[in-house]
């Protein structure tokens, strides 16, 4: 078992940042892909960047990629995303996932309950 809480949410004014983070306990976290997905109301959970288990292999979705970047401390058993230049479609809940890696909800098996981020114009 994993246990996932987020932090750093929150509203603010379009432009701005954020910084998540997620901390983890339980099973070794270096065992684990991590990934930040995120849900807006009425839409699909998608995944907005993953961070592989050393740290040396990221992916960012395209609607955040040059704004968004994820970071791992394996050391702390943290995970981060540094949110810039923030847009109101960047409004969401906010999951914290560990798992294999990959680009779907499926491939994560341990969630955070949620963070909200909401972006004003």
């Amino acid at each position: 078992q994993v246990q996932l809480v987020e932090s750093g949410g929150g509203l603010v004014q379009a432009g701005n940042s954020l910084r998540l983070s997620c901390a983890a306990s339980g099973r070794t976290f270096s065992y684990y892909d991590m990934g930040w997905f995120r849900q807006a109301p009425g839409k699909e959970r998608e995944l907005a960047a993953r961070i592989s288990r050393s740290g040396s292999s990221t992916y960012y979705a395209d609607s955040v990629k040059g704004r968004f970047t994820i970071s791992r401390d394996n050391a702390k058993n943290m995970v981060h995303l540094q949110m810039n230049s923030l847009k109101p479609e960047d409004t969401a809940v906010y999951y914290c996932a560990a798992g294999d890696g990959g680009f779907g909800p499926g491939a994560y098996s341990y969630w955070g309950q949620g963070i909200q981020v909401i972006v004003s114009s």
